[in-house]
């Protein structure tokens, strides 16, 4: 099954020497330093990213969290830092990337640009498309796991929204990751439903891509039970990706399904709903942190200490901090609502979340951009390569 969603992808099992390079750091907050890197993914192309850590030399191995934004997000999102920072003072090391067509994987290097949803033909764009983001998130995964202060059987992967899609693919693929945070989605439905009729480059299409696995859902959670254990966590009143449509007897039928197909519920996905909550990164929670305590044992934090930290609410924090992107009624009602685990984390200002040197990147913007990767693909496709 994991070769057929390969094949169907264009998502190559071989992955790619990782190729990393290190561009230096820099201290984010007190404590902790964020790592200014890149690596080879897919198409020729290359992933700037920052990673997160504690600050100073260790040799302990620490747990490690790759997070995968949603539609115009990237690693200058605020959720993308908060987490970096917020676990990263938990022990782990935190890996945040630009998704293609975001700030540096975008020509003009600009945010918010969803570039990767310009509607192209054939439908084998939108597939090669799925499969870049999904070999985005294996290259972050071995880039993790040649760190020397990564425990590579402790890696999990934190998505949300659209992120919550590719992460749910990807966690079914790679069984080097050890647990999968569904962050805003996870209800992988069935024919016609709100998947098949989302965005149909980077959702859409690749899912209808995915119709001989039978009923998706439980098949896909099946793969990822086998690989290990997920959380799917949403808001009862997320109309965003229709949780409102898949509330809790719709989890539990799932499940059910799920269990049935794999013939064993262990690790088949937990689920939480938070009451009223509408479409938001849960994984900054104290509950998405618990259920990550628990199953990646992290250095720094217990049980009772998570309990026991304080929350902070985005939409105040973003206000007090001039955090841009908070002044739509979308942003006010959704991720502005976000009740945060932690405090005293700063807004970290955009240019220092820049991994690429200018020079590095102007020399170099091919390696990096949409465009790029556009042609890459229609030359494959021309050529009839895999």
């Amino acid at each position: 099954m994991r070769k057929q969603v390969e094949a169907a992808l264009h998502v190559d099992p071989e992955l790619f020497n990782v190729d990393d390079k290190f561009y230096g750091n820099v201290t984010v907050a007190p404590g902790v330093a964020a790592d200014r890197v890149s690596y080879a993914t897919a198409y020729s192309l290359r992933v700037p990213a920052i990673v997160y850590h504690e600050a100073g030399p260790t040799i302990t191995k620490h747990p490690a969290l790759v997070i995968v934004n949603g539609h115009g997000g990237d690693k200058s999102s605020w959720y993308s830092y908060w987490s970096g920072i917020l676990y990263a003072r938990a022990g782990a090391v935190v890996l945040t990337y630009d998704p293609v067509g975001e700030f540096e994987r975008n020509r003009e290097r600009l945010s918010h640009t969803s570039q990767h949803d310009t509607e192209l033909s054939p439908d084998d764009m939108a597939r090669r498309l799925s499969g870049l983001m999904i070999t985005d998130v294996m290259q972050a995964v071995s880039y993790l796991s040649s760190r020397h202060d990564v425990d590579k059987k402790r890696i999990a992967v934190l998505g949300f929204s659209m992120g919550s899609f590719v992460s749910a693919l990807t966690c079914a693929l790679d069984t080097r990751i050890h647990a999968c945070v569904l962050a805003g989605g996870g209800d992988l439905d069935g024919p016609n439903g709100y998947w098949d009729n989302s965005r149909k480059m980077c959702q859409g299409i690749p899912y209808k891509s995915v119709s001989f696995l039978g009923e998706r859902g439980p098949a896909l959670y099946a793969l990822n039970a086998e690989r290990g254990p997920t959380l799917v966590i949403n808001g009862t009143d997320d109309s965003v990706v229709d949780i409102t449509h898949h509330e809790q007897p719709w989890f539990e039928q799932l499940r059910a399904a799920t269990i049935q197909r794999l013939g064993s519920s262990k690790n088949v996905f937990d689920f939480q709903f938070v009451p009223g909550g509408t479409h938001r990164p849960y994984f900054v929670t104290k509950n998405a942190a618990l259920w990550l305590e628990e199953k990646l044992k992290f250095p720094n934090w217990s049980k009772n200490q998570i309990e026991s930290m304080p929350e902070t609410n985005i939409g105040a924090w973003a206000a007090a901090n001039h955090v841009a992107g908070f002044t739509s009624s979308y942003a006010k009602q959704n991720e502005g609502l976000t009740q945060a685990l932690g405090g005293n984390i700063p807004a970290v200002p955009r240019d220092q979340l820049q991994a690429v040197p200018e020079a590095v990147w102007e020399s170099a913007s091919g390696d990096y951009i949409y465009e790029s990767w556009v042609e890459h693909a229609r030359s494959a496709i021309s050529s009839g390569a895999p």
